[in-house]
């Protein structure tokens, strides 16, 4: 469903990182540590967390925060990092139920024992918006089939298959909460398993770009349905591998905006094509930079 020329722009960049990645494990690890506290805060974000950037870093690393904090919005914080990067170091974690049901448990202990770990149980419905999820009853089988349609898709696009699935795993929605996290853990860990590196779905343009996803593919549940959110994917995938390309590279890492200026090239021209990956740069808290030679 993805065009063409975008999937051979991510084949040119994956063949690239590829080589530029051997022997700079260190590096890399670097990377995703540094990022983690983005990543968790977009995605915690996302679900109408009130921390921020900078409180989600320091909630990390251990570190006091200067407002009152609430007991489940810290553990959100920790539990989903410590997903992450229990994911990190297995990235053949294969997809199963019961490894499905692990991670909601690392995900929500500490903050609802009486649901961590264990699907919709009789008479627990939720409603997304105006998306009823399908009963309880029905949950185990229909991810089971998600499971095995998704393991045997060989001939779809990687990228169309991953959207496919978040989509209807989101549709499904098969815990009482924390379906959205576990979903955007399982996009990053399907990435991993075929040798890239994880993304961030951004909370600040969710109602423009994630969210209407939902709403197209919950209408109809059509496979085709699944193109925005592939495309969504797609973008977020160049700017992860355009970041650790320049770093493989030892570029120098510099914001967007001042190499627009330095080069007397329009700032919001080049703004427009970063938000497009037609210029290689990428967003570090936030801020578009891009790697100079």
């Amino acid at each position: 469903m993805l065009p063409n020329a975008t999937k051979q722009t991510i084949k040119a960049l994956k063949k690239d990182f590829d080589q530029l990645k051997v022997g700079k494990e260190s590096l890399l690890q670097m990377l995703g540590e540094a990022e983690l506290p983005e990543l968790v805060y977009n995605s915690n974000a996302i679900e109408n967390s009130t921390l921020t950037l900078k409180e989600t870093e320091r909630i990390l690393l251990e570190l006091e925060v200067t407002r009152n904090v609430s007991v489940r919005e810290l553990f959100e914080a920790k539990n989903l990092a410590r997903v992450n990067e229990y994911l990190r170091t297995k990235p053949n974690f294969e997809l199963t139920i019961e490894n499905i049901l692990l991670l909601h448990h690392m995900l929500i202990g500490g903050i609802n024992d009486s649901i961590a770990g264990r699907f919709r149980k009789e008479n627990e419905y939720v409603r997304v918006g105006t998306h009823i999820a399908p009963a309880p009853e029905h949950v185990e089988q229909l991810l089971e089939n998600l499971i095995i349609i998704y393991s045997s898709s060989h001939d779809r696009y990687f990228l169309d298959n991953i959207a496919y699935y978040h989509l209807e795993f989101e549709r499904i929605h098969p815990f009482c909460d924390g379906n959205g996290r576990i979903g955007r853990v399982l996009i990053n860990q399907q990435l991993a398993q075929l040798g890239y590196p994880p993304v961030i779905i951004r909370n600040k343009s969710k109602h423009r770009d994630y969210y209407p996803q939902f709403q197209k593919y919950q209408k109809d549940q059509d496979i085709k349905q699944a193109r925005g959110m592939a495309q969504l994917l797609s973008l977020s995938l160049q700017e992860s591998l355009h970041k650790r390309l320049a770093y493989l590279q030892g570029w120098k890492i510099m914001q967007l905006s001042d190499y627009a200026k330095q080069h007397k090239l329009a700032v919001n021209a080049q703004l427009n094509a970063a938000k497009r990956q037609t210029l290689p740069a990428f967003r570090e808290k936030s801020i578009w930079k891009i790697g100079v030679r």
